[in-house]
């Protein structure tokens, strides 16, 4: 996902810091949330073989799922960055996400 290695002592406040016998041994620094859904993007490239925009109406309605499941539209401009990456508008995005919260509610109701 992007992390950065560094050494103990050049940790921010905002990295982890792992210690080892009570010792600080390394410090991780984590990429913004936007590089983060950069990553998993091209990762989702890379499992496919080819562009997110060529996948067919099926493989993208998965896509967003997954990337829903990942937190991708909590970040700043998620739908749009997801809605650029699938070749759709930002409308059929939040269409795939309202689909997928229905069907999880039928099921819920099912199971119920």
């Amino acid at each position: 996902m992007g992390a950065e290695i560094l050494g103990p002592e050049q940790a921010e406040p905002d990295d982890v810091v792992l210690a080892w016998e009570g010792e600080d041994v390394i410090a991780v620094r984590l990429p913004q949330l936007s590089d983060s859904l950069d990553h998993i993007l091209a990762a989702m490239e890379r499992r496919h073989g080819m562009p997110l925009a060529q996948l067919d109406r099926k493989a993208k309605q998965e896509a967003v799922r997954m990337l829903e499941a990942r937190g991708a539209f909590s970040v700043r401009h998620g739908v749009e960055t997801v809605a650029g990456a699938l070749g759709v508008s930002r409308f059929t995005v939040y269409n795939y996400l309202n689909r997928e919260t229905a069907l999880s509610r039928e099921k819920a109701a099912e199971n119920g």
